[in-house]
């Protein structure tokens, strides 16, 4: 699976899912672009799922025209050790 980070996500999660090609915007030089321009490259790219902290981003871009999956992560910190806490510690965040 071809997934891009966002950049407000922290690129340690680009290490956490194994066996899936995993990058951030600004590694795909896309630092900047706005969220239209944004899922029009990652279609042209290949990518499948776009990992983000926006929850905003579902109402402003029709996604249902979109091949390109949304996953919001909702946290009180965007901190990498924070966001992995769960009350089941062998759940996966990943799942």
């Amino acid at each position: 699976m071809r997934v891009l980070l966002d950049e407000c996500v922290p690129k340690a999660f680009r290490r956490q899912p194994n066996g899936h090609f995993v990058v951030t915007i600004r590694e795909m030089g896309w630092s900047g672009k706005q969220n239209g321009e944004l899922l029009a490259l990652m279609q042209i790219a290949g990518f499948e799922v776009l990992v983000t902290v926006d929850q905003n981003l579902r109402y402003q871009q029709n996604l249902a025209a979109s091949s390109i999956s949304l996953l919001v992560m909702i946290a009180k910190t965007n901190k990498l050790q924070a966001s992995f806490h769960s009350p089941n510690p062998s759940a996966s965040p990943w799942l």
